[in-house]
């Protein structure tokens, strides 16, 4: 068994009891004083920029911490993580997607002449070096899942339909690059360990950068320091 592989099995561990730990304690503060476990919340969110995001409320997220649904939702995006292939220096796995037209194509059709691959608001400032692509994966926040109030109403996909028909809502914001979206065997996802979301960077079929897992470790100015070493 590999080191990197090791790595993963360990700190997926770590992060499990982590996340125990915290709704064991989030669940005696919650009657012994609401006050500190709010502010409890309150510093999570701030580390995953919910506090930072315009579109909701604390009252429509920060309830659902500690539910069934959000420790449901946590292991299932834990125990496909551990099936990730993906690793700095190694071989980048060339899953299958399928474009927003319903065609299947490979992750390495969208590197072109071995440049660079990867994420949003970086395109403007970096597609002179890099070519962008989103894969639109497993919806973190389904309505009949982990959901919060006043969000856009997405069900889990049950088809590849319905995953294509949510990506679409993606679609109308813009992201300024190719979107293609994950099959419902969700081989990307698992293979770089991508639930909920998650930063690459691709290179001549090799992974050159791979970001912190979301929401937490996901980081784009990490992901802007690293590009503009090679630009």
């Amino acid at each position: 068994m590999s080191s990197n592989r090791l790595m993963v099995y360990f700190t997926t561990a770590c992060i499990c009891c982590f996340m125990v730990g915290v709704n064991i304690i989030l669940g005696i503060m919650l009657y012994v004083s609401p006050r500190l476990a709010k502010k409890l919340i309150l510093k999570l969110g701030e580390r995953a920029t919910m506090t930072q995001n315009p579109s909701f409320k604390f009252e429509d997220w920060g309830p659902t911490f500690g539910t069934f649904m959000f420790i449901k939702t946590a292991s299932h995006h834990m125990w496909l993580s551990l099936g990730q292939e993906a690793f700095v220096g190694g071989e980048a796995p060339d899953t299958d997607v399928v474009s927003m037209e319903g065609t299947k194509s490979r992750i390495s059709r969208f590197v072109k002449d071995n440049r660079m691959l990867e994420f949003k608001q970086l395109v403007k400032d970096f597609s002179d070096v890099a070519d962008f692509l989103v894969i639109y994966i497993e919806e973190a926040h389904s309505t009949d899942g982990w959901s919060f109030e006043n969000n856009i109403d997405i069900k889990k996909h049950k088809s590849l339909e319905d995953r294509l028909s949510a990506a679409q809502i993606l679609l109308q914001k813009e992201p300024l690059c190719t979107v293609v979206v994950d099959e419902m065997n969700n081989a990307a996802a698992i293979k770089y360990g991508a639930l909920p979301e998650r930063l690459y960077v691709l290179q001549a079929g090799k992974v050159v950068y791979k970001g912190g897992r979301g929401p937490w470790d996901y980081n784009p100015m990490e992901l802007r320091a690293f590009l503009e070493k090679i630009k």
